[in-house]
């Protein structure tokens, strides 16, 4: 999201601002907080019951300001705001004792979107020793507030609350939430009005290395910041699902299940499949216990996830895949793939059999799978009736290229446009390297004399994932999601490599050239450098 700072001087700063000689009588109103920063507002909801886990609609609530005065859920709502709710109590580190409330107000700002409001509440402490912990809370609250320009400070100062009371004698549902085991680091209010988990704050930059045994990454408050990002990307993202008249199909439906599902879907019949011309998957995936923390109740691994689709039946049953994912460290997750290339495996409608894979056998985290199979028309005149297999991946070496010899392919006359579509992420925890998961691979594929390349230089990129939470990754995670690696990332989908190739196929007569071949920080690779899981096809559309 792009700041904009361009207060009106009606708006932000009327003591400032010098009386006119001749009052205009059509002066337009002070634009609104979410107007200001161009986002649409959204309505207040009256929840029927006070909420005690997460994903519950949340209710009104007040905290009382140190400052003075008091701060209202309710009274303050937009719509347009995140509303992030932080202890105090929360340790440096396993080693470090001291509260991360050490750590810096202005770096928190700095790295905060404008549409966020924190809340910082004294927990787990003496009705003594409140008064203090929120003193200095709010000393380091103003000293960041002082270095920042004028509308800036006006901006923030409503948006940086700390609380008078302990959440034990806040007398509210914030109050239980804080004090039981929902919210161990804090908890969120999403643009959607609902009560969220937040992650571990711990921050690529503040490694310890005095720390030989243990966790060496210490937390930081600027880390929250991080959350205020995802939940603008969701509501993007939301909005643009809402925009599309789709056709929802459900696969599962939020039971608690471990490792893989098998499941049967049912399509409309194959003339309503084929005024579709997009298939979208949506996954969601929840920890197990809503009423408990993420860490130690979501699945504490970065798995591959797989949407598999079953062709053929007993001895010549095959699986091929629709789509991509790679779960997340100790967090819950929402995932939204294109994954149209599959209508052409779909497209006589009536019963399917599916399988989504998450875990391996010998760790099969246990997690709440929401599956929904998003089908619409988006104006693209035509669509996927038939997909050519090319290249799968297998171990990353000296022999990979080699195995992969050209080949021919037969397209259909009748193809209106032909779609290069790959699924590419690289793997080596088994390797010393640690690649292809941390190392640039590339991928060169030559279709019909027109080279395609893709490589990956995010895995050089030690916070590579970190920046790409506006696009999806899910933040804080409980592990190390901060590092680039090879086309993917902890908590994100696998977006698919497309690319339209109809021009250089057209008018050629007979089968068309396909060759392909991997490279390694731009070379051949030539040892063990882990694994790619590569999936490829051409699309043709008709």
């Amino acid at each position: 999201m792009t700041r904009s700072w361009r207060w009106l001087c009606t708006s932000l700063f009327l003591a400032a601002c010098p009386e006119p000689t001749v009052q205009p009588t059509d002066v337009p109103p002070a634009p609104s907080a979410c107007q200001t920063i161009d986002l649409d507002e959204r309505a207040f909801v009256e929840p029927s019951e006070a909420p005690a886990k997460r994903r519950q609609m949340a209710a009104d609530f007040s905290v009382p300001r140190f400052t003075g005065g008091s701060w209202s859920l309710k009274e303050s709502w937009t719509g347009c705001d995140s509303i992030i709710i932080l202890p105090h109590n929360l340790r440096l580190s396993s080693k470090k004792a001291e509260s991360w409330w050490g750590t810096s107000v202005a770096d928190l700002v700095a790295k905060s979107p404008p549409n966020v409001v924190y809340i910082f509440v004294p927990r787990q402490s003496s009705p003594v020793d409140t008064y203090g912990i929120a003193e200095a809370m709010q000393a380091n609250v103003d000293a960041a507030l002082a270095d920042l320009p004028a509308d800036e400070q006006a901006w923030w100062t409503d948006r940086l609350i700390v609380s008078e009371q302990r959440a034990y004698d806040l007398g509210n549902w914030v109050s239980d939430m804080l004090r039981s085991g929902v919210a161990p680091t804090g908890f969120a209010i999403d643009r959607f009005q609902q009560t969220r988990g937040l992650g571990g704050f711990a921050a690529l930059d503040a490694y310890d290395p005095s720390i030989t045994s243990g966790w060496p990454w210490e937390y930081r408050l600027y880390m929250a910041a991080n959350e205020a990002i995802y939940f603008n990307f969701e509501v993007e993202r939301q909005a643009r699902l809402d925009a599309v008249d789709a056709t929802i199909v459900e696969g599962l439906t939020g039971d608690v299940i471990q490792e893989y599902e098998d499941f049967e879907v049912t399509l409309p019949d194959a003339e309503t499949m084929a005024t579709f011309d997009t298939l979208e998957v949506d996954i969601v995936m929840e920890c197990p216990d809503t009423a408990n923390g993420e860490v130690g109740n979501c699945g504490a691994w970065d798995y591959l996830a797989h949407l598999w689709l079953f062709q053929g039946e007993g001895d010549e049953e095959t699986r091929i895949e629709m789509a991509r994912f790679i779960t997340t460290y100790h967090r819950e997750s929402r995932w939204v793939v294109d994954a149209s290339q599959a209508l052409a495996w779909l497209k006589e409608g009536g019963k399917h059999k599916l399988r989504y894979n998450w875990a391996p056998p010998w760790n099969k985290q246990p997690t709440g799978v929401t599956l929904r199979l998003r089908l619409s028309n988006q104006g693209k005149g035509m669509r996927p009736t038939e997909v050519i297999p090319l290249y799968t991946g297998g171990k990353l070496n000296a022999d990979y290229n080699t195995s992969r010899e050209p080949m021919s392919v037969d397209l259909p006359v009748s193809a209106k446009k032909v779609e290069f579509r790959a699924i590419i992420t690289g793997h080596g925890a088994e390797t010393s390297l640690q690649c292809a998961e941390f190392c640039n691979h590339g991928h060169r594929f030559t279709i019909a004399g027109t080279e395609l390349f893709k490589d990956h230089p995010e895995a050089d990129i030690q916070n590579g994932c970190e920046t790409d939470i506006e696009n999806g990754t899910v933040p804080n995670q409980n592990g190390t999601w901060w590092f680039g690696r090879g086309g993917w990332c902890p908590g994100k989908r696998v977006d698919p490599w497309v690319e339209d190739v109809t021009e250089s196929v057209a008018g050629m007569d007979g089968p068309i050239a396909v060759s392909y071949e991997a490279t390694v920080n731009g070379g051949a690779p030539n040892t063990n450098y882990g694994n790619i899981k590569l999936s490829s096809w051409l699309v043709v559309y008709e």
